[in-house]
């Protein structure tokens, strides 16, 4: 695995969070694709590549693994420009989704490209090999499609093809799999709690304590029951519900009221989480607020989502604490932590860093990835097959 280089990758519904190498180098891309053509036109196209290739990512994807192959799409910040831009819907399945393979195979291509990652360059072509640990939502992975997820990854090349991109414009990017991990979001969140950069355990005190982690997502929210240091997947649950849907009802009631047209969910993200003039927007220059909005549409799903923590937490009694984790976790912290201290008053924990949580699941692949990558380092085979070879001269 010498010539591997260790990806982690959050295929989030609101954005890609991924870290590469020793975590020397992370990129966060919204998860907005728009399907283009190939000679995109740019204004002021002699300074094009003194701009930020996140700001103007443009590729063609070839990969066996899609359904629609060849396809020309803007991706991230270009997409959410343009009127044919796509997000993922409330009710698909991560694993199944076309979008979910292109931002992966874009997020890996960035790295790749960059001369410091050290993979070779002839004729404008890169090839890269990875070592990849992502993640699928905890139903999804009960439903077994995380089989089929990493069968698609492994076995083939996939190519990004930069055209008008900044700073890599022409050059190719083929990326093969030495090996694919693909965990339970659930799970992840528990590593992620309990074990450093190095493998080693942080946090002795939720070891051996049987705890509930919450996932909120876009599209999907995973409760994980977590027991004698593993995830009880008899009990664990997942569910059809994330802020997606509640975030689209709030651009909507937006445009209708105000008039006012944002460009995608990350720009309703935004309105609700900003520091300052959080839940304002400007209309026809004008301060205005949209807190009766907001608080209508997030406070009925921060109800939903509390019914599914009293009813996984009746089952699990013994339960002595629930962590909230994600980004839907942080857009419905003020709203769940109300009801809570109005109702029954659960033990629940949130993340008051707000990177902490929406990189939690990008880090925990990354301490897991890693973890494997040294347990299967050549050196270790090396001195195993060594411990071998002197055990049995030792038995003759």
């Amino acid at each position: 695995m010498t010539n591997a280089r260790i990806a982690a990758v959050d295929v989030g519904n609101d954005s890609i969070k991924a870290l590469f190498g020793k975590s020397d180098y992370e990129v966060s891309i919204p998860n907005v694709i728009a399907r283009d053509r190939e000679d995109r036109p740019v204004i002021g196209i002699e300074d094009l590549h003194q701009k930020d290739p996140l700001d103007g990512l443009h590729i063609r994807v070839h990969s066996p693994a899609l359904q629609d192959n060849n396809v020309i799409y803007r991706v991230g910040d270009l997409a959410t420009k343009s009127d044919n831009a796509t997000e993922l819907d409330p009710g698909s399945s991560k694993s199944e989704e076309d979008q979910s393979l292109v931002m992966l195979f874009a997020t890996i291509a960035l790295d790749a490209v960059r001369e410091e990652s050290g993979f070779k360059e002839k004729n404008n072509v890169v090839d890269a090999t990875y070592t990849l640990g992502t993640g699928l939502p905890l139903r999804e992975v009960k439903e077994g499609k995380d089989v089929g997820f990493r069968s698609q990854l492994l076995g083939s090349v996939h190519q990004v093809e930069f055209l008008v991109t900044p700073k890599y414009q022409g050059k190719k990017v083929n990326i093969k799999f030495e090996e694919v991990k693909v965990y339970p979001e659930g799970f992840a969140a528990f590593i992620n709690l309990v074990m450093d950069n190095d493998g080693k355990i942080i946090n002795r005190d939720l070891i051996d304590k049987q705890i509930l982690i919450q996932d909120i997502g876009g599209l999907s929210t995973d409760i994980a029951v977590i027991r004698n240091r593993n995830v009880d997947d008899d009990k664990a649950q997942g569910f059809n519900l994330g802020v997606s849907e509640s975030l689209e009802q709030i651009r909507e009631e937006i445009r209708s009221r105000h008039g006012v047209e944002l460009d995608s969910r990350r720009d309703v993200v935004d309105i609700i989480t900003k520091k300052n003039d959080r839940n304002h927007i400007m209309v026809k220059g004008s301060r205005t607020s949209v807190h009766d909005i907001t608080d209508r549409i997030l406070l009925d799903l921060a109800k939903k989502e509390y019914r599914h923590l009293r009813n996984v937490w009746q089952k699990n009694s013994q339960t002595e604490i629930c962590y909230f984790v994600g980004g839907g976790a942080m857009v419905l912290k003020e709203y769940l932590k109300t009801l809570n201290n109005n109702l029954d008053g659960y033990n629940i924990d949130f993340f008051e860093d707000e990177k902490e949580s929406i990189w939690m699941m990008a880090n925990a692949y990354h301490k897991l990835i890693s973890d494997f990558v040294r347990k299967n380092s050549p050196a270790k085979e090396a001195a195993a097959a060594k411990d071998q070879k002197e055990a049995k001269a030792a038995t003759k």
